[in-house]
């Protein structure tokens, strides 16, 4: 009768040592991954809010210009800041749909642009506004020879409150532009007859990761720590936090009103 002996063998010390650490580097590698997967997420997800905003102001913008109405007393203010917050103030055809019953009387209303900082979750975050006047706010204002008052800045916590139509906007930039005898667009020169025959509109939106960051009006302003992450407005697309959008509108009317 034949005995068959065996031999059970248990894994050393270093064997296991090398195990473990080649199973450390393992998922110090898959960590790594999912963190870039995860960064990669959000500066996709940031790409897109940034498009969402700038294409739905540039939707509403281009509506209201469309049926634009010049008065000599609009306002089409530029900025001298380093970051540049334009102002647009004008008189707009608008539907009936678009107004309350207590201002319809008709359908030429006022709308008005402007930057503004609102606070949400405890952080200033930088907007565009739309202020809107309803037709008789506005015919009201043309009787009583009082138009620029149809474009005074009420902010949002007011009860006739303004609405923002984009968040993060760190500039906004709206050129009035013509055309010259040759047809080339130059910059329009201001006049109480005739208006602009288009606005050359630039906005520039903070990613949603860069949103976070800036939580004080001097932030948004450039200044500060957190400010400088914004780096140089002439360099605005050299940098990945921010999203520029630039398009011609154009002007609806040029008559006088």
């Amino acid at each position: 009768m034949n005995r068959h002996t065996v031999h059970l063998r248990g894994f050393s010390l270093i064997e296991l040592m090398c195990s473990m650490a080649i199973g450390a580097t393992i998922l110090v590698a898959a960590a790594a991954l999912l963190g870039s997967s995860g960064e990669g997420y959000e500066r996709v997800g940031g790409g897109v809010a940034s498009e969402r905003e700038a294409r739905a102001l540039m939707t509403q913008l281009t509506s209201d210009l469309a049926t634009a109405k010049f008065h000599k007393d609009g306002i089409m203010e530029k900025s001298g800041d380093v970051w540049v917050k334009d102002r647009l103030g004008f008189l707009s055809l608008q539907p009936s749909q678009a107004q309350s019953k207590d201002e319809l009387i008709g359908d030429l209303c006022a709308v008005h642009y402007y930057i503004a900082d609102i606070k949400v979750g405890g952080k200033m975050v930088r907007c565009l506004m739309r202020g809107f006047k309803g037709s008789k706010t506005t015919f009201d204002a043309l009787k009583g020879n009082t138009v620029p008052s149809l474009f005074l800045k009420t902010g949002a916590d007011t009860p006739s409150a303004d609405e923002p139509v984009a968040f993060g906007v760190v500039s906004f930039q709206a050129t009035p532009k013509s055309r010259d005898a040759d047809g080339k667009w130059i910059d329009w020169v201001r006049n109480d007859i005739t208006g602009p025959e288009a606005l050359d509109v630039r906005l520039v939106i903070a990613r949603r990761e860069l949103t976070g960051k800036l939580t004080t009006a001097g932030d948004w302003d450039g200044a500060g720590k957190s400010g400088r992450l914004l780096g140089n407005p002439n360099e605005t697309d050299r940098n990945k936090s921010l999203e520029v959008y630039g398009t011609l509108i154009r002007f609806g009317s040029h008559e006088t009103s």
